[in-house]
């Protein structure tokens, strides 16, 4: 068996010179929970582009759920996206559409038929307490947008799901209460890595916890150490 996520000596130096990530080694085995913890500009973000293939190291090898994705042809990389839930800080969902046509995009742009979709995204909606608000639109919801933006994540069923910062701007319950919907949806065996700055999400709910600061693992609580 392989990890989901591998990186060997992954090394990311940006044309201005900046070293994003300095030599990473990291290995997440399928069905895990790890935070991944960073003061700003110590590496999470580039380590996330790293893994949706949105930037490629200058060394180092990438390989997630056994893609190798320094070597892949770029009409490969959609269709691996796919196979990757991500609720990003900002949750880009769309205005204009209802919370159901927001999680059914997702899946009309991957060309699965209306009749699958009209019984995946209720169920989904369900599944994260947003059975009542099917016709409502996004900002309307008073701190519902985090759920939203999770069930469209999750509508494609993933293997692996990223989430970044998506704690950022609310108040400590709703934290609390979305990084438990993840626990439930880490339970039927999908992989989560979730990137936050808030240690006492981290505390409160004892997962591997891996810290980047200047770009190396310094910390991996859980797994192996990297110090």
């Amino acid at each position: 068996m392989y990890p989901l996520i591998d990186l060997q000596g992954v090394t990311k130096t940006y044309p201005s010179g900046v070293c994003a990530l300095d030599g990473v080694d990291l290995h997440i085995e399928k069905g895990e929970f790890v935070f991944v913890v960073g003061h700003s500009g110590a590496g999470k973000s580039t380590l996330i582009k790293t893994l949706l293939r949105e930037e490629v190291p200058t060394e180092g090898e990438v390989t997630v759920n056994g893609r190798d994705l320094i070597h892949m042809k770029q009409r490969e990389i959609p269709y691996f996206r796919r196979t990757i839930g991500v609720v990003f800080q900002d949750f880009r969902l769309i205005p204009t559409m209802t919370v159901f046509d927001n999680v059914a995009f997702a899946l009309q742009v991957t060309g699965v038929p209306r009749r699958f979709i009209r019984r995946r995204v209720p169920y989904i909606l369900n599944l994260l307490g947003l059975d009542d608000k099917y016709k409502h639109y996004p900002p309307e919801l008073s701190g519902g947008e985090q759920h939203v933006a999770l069930a469209r994540a999750l509508v494609n069923n993933p293997d692996l799901l990223i989430a970044d910062e998506p704690t950022g701007n609310i108040d400590p319950e709703l934290s609390y209460e979305i990084v438990e919907l993840l626990d439930e949806i880490n339970k039927t065996g999908t992989t989560i890595l979730m990137v936050t700055h808030e240690h006492e999400l981290v505390n409160r709910f004892h997962h591997r916890t891996v810290t980047l600061e200047k770009g190396r693992i310094i910390r991996d609580q859980g797994g192996a150490s990297h110090v």
